[in-house]
């Protein structure tokens, strides 16, 4: 029976200042700016984080499996700088290349949602009067069904968070997995469990990767950063913060007596730590680490 190794590493993409307000929708100011500092204009700063993992059979490469894609870069001028979008070149392919790799090398891509923040790193650069294109050509691409069907009726809260163009070529390239609710990836396998989440966005969808130290959960928009551990705290873009935070509780409570690790898309600060509940209850990070290459414990 083969055993398969894996290798986690925190991905940087394109970041982004956002309104502090919005990022932490129901806690006041005077909260909030003790764990993330705004800006002369309100607005904190924001990661766009993806994982990597690398699957290996002994020192042998299996497959790449690419989790989230960030902002990526395909937005023009004007809505980079509308969007708070820091850096001009395509960051996760930087990040990529600095790991040996380019987006050919990636087997599969699982996509929590389709938000242009966590899908948009997809597409190529900005290019004045040419269409982006679809990158990551030797990609499976993987989505919930729930979140398919979203993207392609949103509603009229949303609309404005999702790419049409992008939502098209993903349907074209001939790669796309959906998954049905409840349902498992294919492609994947049986080795990745899919916590799915309603609260932010409807069929978001949250890999668990078994690793030997205890489980790893890339945690999207459930829980984008550390202070979001907290159950209270939500954003104000939060579909069904309620939800969301029955939710919140339910993830945490499956990965604490497992020793799990969460991974954050939008913490600057902290790219993983490990779950701890304190004597009252309330649960928070240790162990964390800004960032990380080729964890394997």
């Amino acid at each position: 029976m083969t055993t398969i190794n894996r290798r986690l590493s925190a991905l940087s993409g394109n970041s982004q200042m956002l309104d502090g307000g919005a990022m932490f929708g129901n806690a006041p100011k005077a909260m909030w700016e003790r764990w993330i500092q705004p800006d002369a204009v309100n607005r904190i700063p924001l990661a766009c984080r993806a994982l990597l993992v690398q699957e290996f059979d002994g020192e042998h490469s299996v497959r790449n499996i690419l989790i989230e894609t960030g902002i990526g870069a395909f937005f023009s001028p004007e809505m980079k700088t509308r969007f708070g979008i820091q850096e001009q070149d395509h960051r996760l392919l930087e990040s990529l290349a600095d790991l040996g790799l380019g987006h050919e090398d990636i087997d599969v891509v699982l996509l929590t949602h389709l938000h242009f923040d966590h899908a948009g790193g997809l597409l190529s650069a900005w290019q004045a009067e040419r269409e982006p294109r679809l990158l990551f050509p030797n990609a499976h691409f993987v989505v919930g069904e729930v979140q398919w069907q979203r993207a392609n009726d949103p509603h009229a809260r949303d609309r404005a968070s999702y790419i049409p163009e992008l939502i098209r070529l993903l349907n074209e390239s001939g790669r796309l997995e959906i998954i049905p609710q409840g349902g498992q990836s294919a492609v994947l396998g049986l080795d990745y469990r899919l916590h799915q989440s309603d609260g932010h966005t409807p069929g978001q969808l949250l890999p668990e990767v078994a690793m030997p130290g205890g489980p790893v959960v890339f945690a999207g928009d459930l829980i984008p950063g550390s202070p979001w551990v907290h159950l209270p705290i939500t954003m104000g873009y939060d579909r069904f913060p309620e939800a969301l935070i029955d939710e919140k509780r339910q993830l945490l409570e499956h990965l604490l007596p497992l020793h799990g690790r969460l991974v954050f898309t939008h913490d600057p600060h902290t790219a993983i730590g490990r779950l701890q509940r304190d004597e009252k209850g309330r649960y928070s990070v240790t162990e964390t680490q800004p960032d990380f290459a080729g964890l394997a414990e």
